[in-house]
């Protein structure tokens, strides 16, 4: 068994194979030419047993939004292993070793979205917050903008729409995924994308648009794949457009955008929910917290952060499971260990202890979702592996008032 970096021309056929074998996609010659694009455009290792390609993962540079900054995030975009290779640790172990690449790298967090929760907890990772999934009828939503008539887009136009996305509209929390094959990927579907927009950018540069794809006949449903936007009329623009497509569209779903709550927008929301349950157009929202994030460099991570609550130091001892699963001359690893940590407007973390400070003990998956937001010191102490005396748990809750890290961007 090697670990080694993808070889397009020896390994597209067996990288195929495993997708196949996940059911991730079919045989068409369109889709192996886009899982053929996806694989250039990310970072992909895979392993070979009896000279194949069993497993692969691949990864994609990216940043995430932390309050007003931007930190160098390594994005694990997929993780298969063939039917033959399962249950050898393959995954698990490659995984690490692309976390370790990454860090080596300047990678300061890694991101995923899980095919279950539990699994990617054994590397480090702990679970995001919750993210609405709003279902409706767009005939029911309550804007009073207009909107003008839009651009068509098609699949050809995927750099235009990743240059839309990337520039959208972002809040704490927030990913963007680099590569911009991840868009040419949303932008497929075997029974074509439906996609408008605007170019009111720069240089006539598209500002605005969304893509959606049919999981239906003509009455839908709608699926909204991607929505980006960079201002509030922008955004009522597109709300507008999805309304105009009401009289024949009976549901749509999309992601709830961060920092809207869609309920506003929607008519009569708990009547159009109880007089559709049960029917394949029924309206609702629904939650789930599908992505998990961990962080990879501590030091670098609070160096840039600044938060605007008051400062307060403490004895951090930090407990990291990735280091069992990598290999003996991976480039990183982990961030487990001592550390004295300050939380405030000027933060940091140095190897040591003070036996001064109180203390706080937990793991690399607890004090993520911690620093992120995603849920404060006292419920972490109840459902997480976190612990600490009271009054160090109060003052983290103080200092760690942030808004909820929602990612803006499904992978």
């Amino acid at each position: 068994m090697t670990f080694r970096p993808y070889d397009p021309e020896k390994d597209r056929q067996a990288a195929f194979r495993v997708y196949r074998e996940a059911g991730w996609m079919g045989r068409s010659p369109e889709e192996e030419e886009m899982v053929g694009a996806l694989l250039s455009g990310y970072n992909v290792m895979v392993a070979e047993l009896e000279g194949s390609a069993e497993c692969l993962v691949s990864t994609a540079p990216a940043t995430l939004r932390y309050l007003k900054e931007d930190l160098p995030v390594c994005a694990v975009m997929d993780v298969l292993t063939s039917h033959v290779a399962r249950k050898q640790g393959l995954a698990s172990r490659l995984t690490a070793l692309q976390l370790a690449r990454a860090a080596a790298d300047g990678a300061v967090l890694a991101g995923l979205g899980m095919f279950e929760q539990g699994y990617y907890n054994r590397l480090g990772f702990g679970t995001g917050a919750y993210e609405h999934i709003v279902a409706f009828d767009p005939a029911g939503l309550r804007v009073k903008a207009d909107h003008r008539i839009p651009a068509r887009l098609g699949e050809g136009d995927w750099q235009e729409v990743h240059a839309a996305r990337l520039a959208r509209m972002r809040m704490h929390g927030s990913f963007n995924i680099l590569s911009a094959e991840v868009t040419r990927g949303a932008l497929y579907h075997p029974k074509g994308i439906l996609a408008y927009g605007y170019r009111d950018g720069p240089g006539g540069a598209l500002s605005h648009c969304v893509c959606m794809a049919s999981e239906g006949g003509e009455h839908g449903p709608y699926f909204v794949r991607v929505i980006a936007y960079r201002t509030r009329e922008q955004f009522f623009e597109l709300m507008a457009l999805l309304r105009s497509l009401g009289d024949q569209v009976h549901l749509m779903r999309m992601f709830e955008p961060p920092g809207i709550q869609m309920q506003d927008l929607l008519q009569q929301p708990f009547k159009r929910r109880r007089i559709s349950e049960r029917s394949s157009y029924e309206a609702g929202i629904y939650a789930a917290a599908w992505w998990q994030v961990r962080i990879l460099d501590l030091p670098g991570c609070l160096a840039r952060t600044h938060l605007p609550g008051p400062s307060v130091r403490f004895n951090l001892h930090l407990q990291d499971p990735v280091e069992r699963y990598l290999e003996p001359g991976a480039p990183w690893r982990g961030v487990g260990g001592d550390y004295i940590v300050e939380l405030g407007p000027c933060s940091g973390a140095e190897p040591g202890s003070d036996p001064s400070l109180p203390t706080l003990a937990t793991t690399v998956n607890a004090f993520t979702r911690l620093w992120l937001g995603v849920a404060c010191a006292t419920s972490l102490a109840m459902t997480d592996d976190l612990s600490g005396p009271d009054e160090l748990l109060s003052q983290l809750e103080e200092t760690l008032r942030l808004p909820t890290p929602l990612p803006g961007w499904q992978f």
